[in-house]
């Protein structure tokens, strides 16, 4: 690309005075990692391309949904069934055919992580687990390497910069020291979130990241942002380290090699999930009580078998109701039924065998859709 069209494209935020040209060959010369090419992922990784960040890479192992698209506007219908990071990769070689992307289709796990992160300057954290979001903070950590953090849930979103310079420096772990277990903290597909809001927080995160590379401005280092889209309120809170989660952090590779993080963040009334096969036997047989523990107004509605409504807030209180012997609860994909089956099992104990169905009502009635009528 000649001079000429370098500075043409990019001559709006040339001409800024606090960025100027040196600003764009610092962004030419950046390489960012982005973690997952979902409701973040897209506009992070659009306006990153746009700016001029000369190495993206892109790490997302999901295809694309039908139920994406109105939040992940990167994609189109034509491109449900497909790998985001493939699809993303190929759109936005579109939109700057200059730079080079780099794409990963594959899951982010132990074994990748450190080699995969080392290869980039800033790290950017658009996946929507805590098992993984704890994983990339502690590779970061071990390796020194900036992290432009944002999540997002129904209304509210949030933002923050660690920089991971010296054990001083303030991490992931420092805001949220003890990982939620499965179905504690609902995410996007349980609690839902309005379409534009991952288009808000994932711009910001775009923000922060080239206010990193370039020096100019603020980032929100040590701050945590938290913006709300129904009032369009915004707080900011000062973060600090603190060393009792400092010591959360494996010590070295070795030891982040052996943490499991998915163990971290799991419930341990897991092993008491059944399938939908298993549903369909315990429906057969009756003798069970089926739960469903979603808000009132949740859908799809169920009209398949017989079932009672009580929402996960108000499970304890109603327990009374619950009669048999078997119990299954089941909620939209299997989150809060398992925090569902923790609560029964401590009001029970062995009196009552608990179950939960994994994947929830949405994956049951995709199954039962596959099924020979």
């Amino acid at each position: 690309m000649s001079d000429q069209n370098l500075y043409e494209r990019y001559q709006r935020q040339i001409i800024l005075p606090e960025f100027g040209e040196e600003g764009q060959q610092k962004l030419l010369k950046a390489k960012v990692l982005v973690i997952g090419a979902g409701g973040l992922g897209c506009p992070a990784l659009q306006y990153l391309t746009a700016a001029g960040i000369g190495t993206i890479g892109i790490v997302d192992d999901d295809t694309v949904a039908l139920n994406n698209l109105h939040r992940q506007v990167l994609y189109s219908v034509n491109d449900i069934g497909s790998s985001k990071a493939e699809r993303a990769t190929r759109i936005l070689q579109g939109l700057n055919p200059e730079i080079k992307i780099v794409t990963c289709n594959e899951r982010l796990h132990n074994e990748n992580a450190l080699m995969l992160f080392d290869e980039y300057d800033i790290i950017v954290d658009g996946t929507d687990n805590f098992s993984t979001r704890y994983m990339i903070n502690d590779a970061c950590v071990l390796l020194n390497k900036p992290l432009v953090y944002g999540a997002i849930s129904q209304f509210e979103g949030q933002v923050s910069v660690f920089r991971n310079k010296n054990e001083e420096d303030v991490n992931y772990r420092d805001i949220f020291p003890d990982p939620p277990k499965d179905g504690e903290v609902l995410n996007c597909a349980e609690a839902g979130v309005l379409g534009v809001l991952p288009g808000i927080i994932g711009t910001m995160m775009a923000n922060e990241t080239i206010k990193l590379i370039t020096g100019i401005g603020e980032p929100l280092i040590d701050q945590l942002f938290t913006y709300n889209a129904l009032n369009n309120q915004v707080y900011q809170l000062s973060l600090s380290s603190r060393k009792e989660t400092r010591s959360l952090v494996p010590k070295d590779e070795k030891e982040f090699l052996k943490t499991d993080y998915e163990w971290l963040c799991t419930s341990p009334v897991q092993q008491n999930e059944i399938d939908s096969n298993t549903f369909n036997s315990f429906i057969s047989k009756g003798n069970v009580d089926v739960i469903d523990v979603r808000e009132l107004h949740e859908v799809p509605s169920v009209n398949e078998f017989d079932h009672i409504r009580i929402p996960l807030a108000q499970l304890a209180d109603s327990s009374s109701s619950i009669k048999s012997k078997n119990v299954i609860a089941f909620c939209q994909s299997g989150k809060r039924s398992l925090q569902a089956a923790k609560i029964l099992s401590g009001i029970f104990g062995d009196a009552k065998k608990i179950y939960s169905l994994r994947g929830g009502i949405v994956q049951w009635k995709q199954d039962r859709a596959k099924q020979p009528v």
